[in-house]
């Protein structure tokens, strides 16, 4: 028996007594087997979101019968000379991907993976010029298939690929992957996709990486599906409730994120190796989505420099996804150290990339099980909608009359200057992604963990208003929320709106910003001008 199949074995001195009470009420209380049994009742006596989005939990069954189907879909792909993939999509429908493309990545021979999910125009104009439109396959994924981000993206590039090869043949540079009975495949079958892949409808999208969702990415690209299936299938065993909680991968996490959570380590921080960093953002969406709602919730924090020992607060967690052979010797050296003064630590062993199938139901398992153990409902997202209305409101502004909205600016160690013990710091960057500004905000976040010993956060919107978004809003209010904007070099356009990209972007982090004042939290703006990364290591020279 492999160790990825086993509960994790670290030793954790005084927390251990928390995590033991909280296993044996969850024993007492048969929730895993409830879990299994699909009894609402395990987190609300009202059955909705619950009954229809428990599909996870069987998923790898149901999809096995479809690799040889992906498979074939694949190779035709490939034999038409498809030399992209470039997936459109937002939140659940992307992220699995992400990880998967980053973890995994294409075999030889096969198309390469983009996965497109910011609004950006920077981001969108760089995708743009990195492929041959006749020869790239776009997947338009969107669950409800009604999302605004990758309905924008696929009139982009809808009006690209026929200007490249025709209106006749354009269809055929499309498929979908939506639920059935969604505008979404209506539009695939009116417009000519060349196929539409009916996702199962029992699943959220943050738990759909095992469905179509993770899975045509994935086969697209050469991974082996049926291997990573397998991965997952495995998992699933190991959580059933016959082995006793103590024994069970998931379970055992999710009791201890609950108790942990419970008695004030609240923020979660993943480390992983760098081989499998990437997984840290699917974890961050799957946990702060679902728990972070009713005032209460666990904070993940994922990709935050390891420092030294004393510039950690008392609210901590950590969880290192360490695989085997990769390279983990300066992780294991640090959280050693933290381990040594009395943090929770443990590590989870993966034995090769494809064992990423097998965390992810691990922590969709977990994840289950600390919603029932904090009381709160871990498959719907009530405040994510909050933000996509104040949105519509800024673009309907915008249309009516020709100039969006101010927002407030701030100053940033004012913001800092109110943290106070269990706070944390979140960085939402409505930027282009690249290594120079995250590296520039990884600074920021280290000066904020030393002078404050407080947990940080960075995401990048409009990303994360469909994961970490919904924690933000209607989670604990401890977060201290900088938002930072830049200008826009060169807009593009979506054909048939009355807006460009630049103008979503800018109405969502408005929209965003308004949604967290609305909500009580403290929040402050900046404009980092026209280059992000000279801006904010300006910032930090001033500091």
């Amino acid at each position: 028996m492999t160790q990825r199949t086993q509960p994790p074995t670290s030793p954790l001195g005084p927390h251990q007594k928390s995590i033991t009470a909280a296993l044996t009420q969850l024993a007492r209380d048969n929730v895993i087997a409830r879990i299994w049994d699909k009894d609402h009742t395990v987190w609300k006596d009202d059955p909705t979101e619950i009954t229809d989005r428990l599909g996870w939990l069987t998923i790898s069954r149901d999809m096995t019968e479809h690799v040889g189907e992906l498979r074939s879909f694949a190779d035709e792909v490939r034999n038409d000379g498809i030399r992209d993939v470039v997936l459109l999509g937002m939140g659940g429908s992307s992220l699995g991907p992400e990880v998967l493309r980053q973890c995994i990545g294409s075999a030889q021979g096969f198309p390469a993976l983009t996965v497109l999910d910011s609004t950006v125009p920077a981001r969108v104009g760089t995708v743009t010029r990195s492929i041959d439109p006749a020869r790239t396959l776009f997947i338009v994924s969107s669950k409800s298939g009604g999302t605004i981000e990758p309905n924008s993206f696929y009139k982009h590039f809808r009006h690209i690929v026929e200007s490249a090869v025709g209106a006749e043949r354009t269809g055929r540079q499309f498929i979908a992957i939506t639920d059935a009975g969604t505008s979404l495949a209506a539009l695939g079958t009116a417009d000519g996709f060349r196929r539409v892949f009916e996702n199962p409808p029992d699943l959220g999208g943050r738990y759909s990486v095992g469905s179509f969702f993770g899975l045509v990415p994935a086969a697209l690209c050469g991974m082996d599906c049926g291997k990573l299936l397998d991965r997952i299938s495995d998992m699933a065993a190991r959580c059933e409730a016959g082995p006793g909680v103590r024994n069970n991968p998931g379970g055992w996490l999710g009791a201890a994120l609950g108790a942990l959570a419970a008695g004030g380590r609240d923020k979660l921080t993943l480390t992983a190796s760098p081989e499998v960093a990437s997984f840290g953002l699917w974890v961050e969406q799957l946990i702060a989505e679902s728990t972070g709602k009713d005032g209460r919730g666990i904070v993940p924090v994922v990709n935050e420099p390891l420092l030294e020992p004393d510039a950690y607060g008392e609210d901590r967690f950590f969880v290192h996804v360490r695989l085997s052979g990769g390279d983990n010797a300066a992780a294991d050296v640090a959280l050693e150290r933290l381990r040594d003064i009395g943090h929770p630590v443990v590590t989870l062993e993966m034995e090769d990339v494809y064992d990423i199938g097998a965390e992810f139901f691990r922590w969709e398992m977990a994840t289950a099980v600390a919603g029932h153990m904090l009381t709160i409902h871990p498959f719907d997202q009530p405040n994510v909608q909050q933000a996509k209305d104040v949105t519509s409101r800024v673009l309907e502004t915008y249309v009516n009359e020709g100039a969006l909205p101010d927002a407030a600016d701030g100053s940033f160690t004012g913001l800092l200057e109110q943290a106070t013990q269990g706070d944390y710091l979140s960085i939402m960057a409505y930027v282009e992604e690249t290594d120079g500004v995250t590296n520039a905000m990884n600074m920021l976040r280290q000066y904020a963990m030393r002078r404050h010993h407080i947990a940080t956060t960075l995401g990048y919107g409009p990303r994360f208003l469909h994961s970490t978004g919904q924690l933000h809003k209607g989670g604990p209010n401890s977060g201290l929320f900088l938002q930072v904007a830049a200008d826009v070099r060169s807009d593009i356009p979506i054909p048939g709106d009355r807006f460009g990209f630049g103008t979503l972007a800018a109405a969502q982090a408005i929209g965003d910003y308004e949604a967290l004042k609305q909500a009580g939290r403290r929040v402050v703006r900046l404009n980092l001008g026209n280059d992000a990364e000279a801006a904010v290591l300006r910032l930090l020279g001033s500091l």
